[in-house]
């Protein structure tokens, strides 16, 4: 789920969230629709996903809300995938 679509599109976004700055302030799918080049219904989509398999967590601010990586489920799943799952 996370390498689709095969342009590594997730693993981009992911990589991006993680960037000092980004990481503790996090980003709305407005800003994540405008680094990609992509539409805002796009960057959603692409957001939610990472969201419900626990690689984000999104919280509301004034009406906006702003997507930020999950350090602690992104290790886990590091982990099993150097444990070979």
């Amino acid at each position: 789920m996370i390498r689709t679509p095969d342009d590594g599109t997730r693993l981009r976004i992911l990589a991006w969230l993680r960037e000092p700055g980004r990481a503790e302030h996090g980003a709305t799918a407005e800003a994540v629709a405008d680094r990609f080049g992509m539409t805002r219904p796009v960057a959603l989509t692409h957001l939610r996903l990472l969201t419900a398999v626990g690689l984000l967590r999104a919280d509301g601010a004034a009406g906006r809300t702003y997507h930020r990586c999950d350090e602690v489920r992104t290790a886990e799943v590091a982990r099993m995938f150097e444990k070979g799952w």
